[in-house]
C-alpha cells in the first residue's frame, strides 16, 4: 500500500515543483512564482506527497494543485499529475480537495482555464460539474492554443455539497483499488 498526503507546498520543495511544472504543463510558473504563491493569503498552493515505503524520507512529489480566493471566486490556476500517475484518480483528488479548500474559504463558485486541446482535463472538470462559459483565443503560449473558460456556480449550496461526498466516496474507493492510502 503507498501513502498519498496533500499538503500546502513548503519552500523547501519549490525546486521540486518546479520540475514536475515542466513535466506537466511545460513549465508555467517559475520558482519565484511558487514562492510568490507559498506567501500570498489568498493562494491555496498544495503539493500531492507519494511515500513509496512509508518512511517519509523518500516522500516524493507527484501532484500539485493551486487556487487563487478572489472575493467570492475560487480561480483554479493549477492542476497537474505526473504522467507515471494519470489515470489513477490522483487529478480528481487533488480537484476534490480544492473544491473543499474553496467551500471552507466561503467562496461561491470555481473558474479555470483549460486547454482545448486538453480532452482529458475538460472530461475530469465536466464530471465535477464545471461548464463551458467562453473562449480565450490563443492563450497558451507559444503554441497559441485556446482556452476554454470553465465555471461552476453554487459551491456552498447543499445539493454540491452532496454531490462532492459522494466524488469523495468514489475517488476513495478508485485510490484503494490503485493501492494507495490517503493520509
Amino acid at each position: 500500500m503507498k501513502t498519498l498526503e496533500i499538503q500546502p507546498l513548503t519552500a523547501l520543495r519549490v525546486p521540486e515543483i518546479v520540475a514536475l511544472d515542466e513535466i506537466c504543463i511545460g513549465g508555467l510558473w517559475t520558482a519565484e512564482a511558487y514562492l510568490r504563491e507559498i506567501d500570498s493569503p489568498r493562494s491555496s498552493l498544495l503539493a500531492l506527497y507519494l511515500d513509496d515505503d512509508q518512511s517519509q524520507i523518500n516522500r516524493k512529489i507527484i501532484g500539485m494543485a493551486c487556487l487563487w480566493a478572489i472575493m467570492e471566486e475560487a480561480h483554479i490556476t493549477l492542476l497537474g499529475v505526473h504522467p507515471d500517475y494519470r489515470g489513477r484518480g490522483l487529478g480528481q483528488l487533488l480537484l476534490l480537495t480544492l473544491l473543499e479548500n474553496a467551500i471552507a474559504r466561503q467562496l461561491e463558485w470555481a473558474t479555470l482555464e483549460v486547454n482545448v486541446k486538453n480532452s482529458r482535463a475538460i472530461e475530469l472538470y465536466q464530471k465535477f460539474g464545471f461548464q463551458v462559459v467562453g473562449t480565450r483565443k490563443g492563450y497558451y503560449q507559444p503554441a497559441g492554443d485556446d482556452a476554454l473558460v470553465l465555471w461552476l456556480k453554487g459551491i456552498q449550496q447543499p445539493q454540491f455539497k452532496l454531490n462532492l461526498s459522494q466524488w469523495q466516496k468514489n475517488i476513495s474507493d478508485r485510490l484503494s483499488q490503485n493501492h494507495y492510502h490517503l493520509n
